[in-house]
């Protein structure tokens, strides 16, 4: 079985958002690798006593890493049936991150609410797999 006929053929959308995410991700950790040195907190400290704005562009990155298994996990969901839908969705996820960092990068952490409308794209991708499921057990 190959795997391009099993895939509904706009699944690359998916794919490239996926990469967009890889790349969001690079970017957060090259920022914290460069508050490291900026800031001097040396390896493995994860957050410094004295400086707020370290703290801060590390609170982007780590926060980000900890809801990415799950979008991962409901955008493929999604995407597996609805492939258009959940790569828009994803994109403005993974966008909202970049304004959720820029704003947790002032020092200001009520700023990082400027990357909110993520919400839209995070939970559109759990209402999709919610339809997927129903759809699988022949509810609707």
């Amino acid at each position: 079985m190959d795997i391009l006929t099993v895939l509904p053929s706009s699944f690359g959308y998916v794919i490239f958002t996926y990469l967009y995410s890889w790349v969001m991700l690079g970017y957060l950790a090259v920022k914290v690798g460069g508050a490291r040195k900026k800031y001097d907190v040396k390896y493995p400290t994860m957050y410094s006593d004295k400086e707020q704005v370290f703290n801060c562009i590390q609170r982007a990155h780590q926060n980000t890493l900890e809801v990415y298994p799950q979008w991962l996990v409901f955008q493929t969901i999604a995407a597996l049936v609805y492939p258009l839908s959940a790569s828009v969705l994803g994109a403005i996820w993974v966008t909202s991150r970049f304004s959720y960092a820029w704003g947790y990068y002032t020092g200001d952490p009520a700023k990082r609410m400027n990357g909110a409308y993520g919400y839209i794209g995070y939970f559109g991708v759990i209402l999709l797999s919610i339809s997927v499921a129903l759809q699988l057990l022949g509810v609707f």
